[in-house]
Parts: C-alpha cells; structure tokens; sequence
C-alpha cells in the first residue's frame, strides 16, 4: 500500500458548492442568494432580529441569578466505592480522598470537593476524607466500620 494509494471512504466527505461561476452552473449569477436584499449581501448577521418590533429575548422580564459562591461536587455512591474495592481499584486500608479517588479511575476532574451519597451497599471498612456526605451515607458507612471525616463548618465569628 502506498500513499497515494488511500482515499476517503465513498460518501465521507462532499465537494463543496462553487457558486456565483456562470449561469450553465445552476447556482451562478445570484448564487443561490435569492435577488437584492439585506440578506443577499455579504456580512449580515440578523439571528433575533425583528424588523424593529421589541425582540423576543427583551420583552421577557429577566428572572433569577448565578450564585458565585455555590460548590460544584463530585457525586460519588457507596456502591460505587465498593465496587471499586471489590475490583481492587481502591486499597481499603488508606483513606478515601479526592486524589486517590481520581487515581482509581472513579472520577474524571476534581471539582469542589467529594461528596458521599448512600447509593448502594458497602461491605468494608474505609475511612473518607471528603468535602460532604449525605446523613444516610454516613450512617452506612459507620455499620460497616469505617469513617467520614467531613471540613469543620465555619463558626459565626469567621
């Protein structure tokens, strides 16, 4: 096989449309464009225009706001954790964060933080260091001999 022997699979790829090239063409003289007008010509960008009248995206009354301190999580389920175990991702003897979360494959991107809901069952004992977790979570986790530590909340004086 050589170079100029591989080529595109048939229908992959389309040839573009030369327009505006003779009348013979079918798409010469006007290009395609219809006749005369703002949008014949070159450069005109319209999108949510009205012709005048009041658009659309400005006579509904704006509503709500972005919260700029709000936390972005990482979701993780207990049974996830004990998968991960069972599959021996994860070494149930050191503690659960988010480094070693993310080195096992279990979350894509660090984010804020971890938080820990109850989904699932989970059968040993691990100790979590993580950003939140859910009451049920922990309660699960406690029965099967492990521990949540969990950031202290900041006081009123902070």
């Amino acid at each position: 096989m050589k170079l100029n022997d591989l080529s595109e699979n048939p229908g992959a790829t389309k040839t573009r449309k030369r327009v505006g090239r003779g009348i013979g063409s079918g798409s010469g003289k006007t290009a395609g464009r219809g006749v005369k007008g703002q949008k014949s010509r070159s450069g005109v960008a319209i999108n949510g225009f009205e012709g005048g009248q009041m658009p659309l995206y400005r006579r509904l009354p704006k509503r709500g706001f972005t919260n700029i301190f709000s936390k972005n999580f990482n979701v993780v389920s207990v049974g996830r954790i004990q998968v991960a175990i069972d599959a021996k991702k994860l070494d149930p003897k050191t503690t659960v964060t988010l480094d070693t979360l993310k080195a096992a494959g279990i979350i894509r991107r660090a984010k804020d933080g971890v938080r820990l809901l109850s989904d699932g069952e989970i059968k040993t004992a691990v100790t979590f260091e993580v950003a939140g977790a859910s009451k049920a979570a922990i309660e699960k986790i406690e029965k099967a001999g492990g521990t949540v530590k969990l950031p202290a909340a900041p006081t009123a004086a902070e």
